[in-house]
């Protein structure tokens, strides 16, 4: 009798085990895969076209108050006051524009930058799912954006399928 329910039990619980050991876990690490994507490298030169273009206006734009500011610190004894007040004031007007300019300029690139990734991600986001579904993972981890201490053997690095789905060579 103790037999029978021993081998019952034992019959029960094979499938369930046998189950976790069909689990299927992998890893990938994005940023290997879209560091490598022509569609990163592309947005990564636009972005820093984009970014020299500000600089270069910003440098201008300091340049100019530099001189301008050089100007009324040497003549500002010899102005009368009104004028004087009134060069004060643009000075005052252009730091401000210079200012705002650089606030935008990063909104700008900050921006910019959301629409450059978001497609990228999203075209290896699927490429993960599909990959994933067709050979049967339960989790694919990002070990790029998820801090995992500890990858076992038992996961499988399917970053260069991703690479292939993505059409990286």
């Amino acid at each position: 009798m103790l037999k029978k329910i021993v081998l019952a039990v034992a019959l029960i619980a094979l499938p369930a085990l046998g189950a976790m050991a069909q689990q299927k876990f992998a890893h990938i690490n994005s940023m290997a895969i879209i560091s490598e994507m022509a569609e990163f490298k592309k947005a990564q030169t636009d972005l820093e076209t984009m970014q020299k273009n500000y600089q270069d206006e910003l440098q201008r734009t300091q340049e100019e108050f530099n001189k301008k500011y050089q100007e009324f610190v040497a003549q500002a004894d010899s102005l009368p006051r009104n004028i004087a007040e009134r060069r004060q004031k643009e000075l005052q007007d252009m730091a401000q524009r210079q200012e705002q300019f650089q606030q935008d300029a990063y909104n700008s690139l900050q921006q910019a930058q959301q629409e450059a990734m978001t497609p990228i991600q999203e075209k290896v986001l699927k490429a993960v799912q599909e990959v994933g579904e067709a050979e049967g993972y339960i989790y694919v981890f990002d070990l790029y954006t998820t801090s995992i201490p500890f990858v076992g053997s038992q996961s499988v690095d399917i970053t260069d399928k991703i690479k292939a789905k993505v059409g990286i060579k």
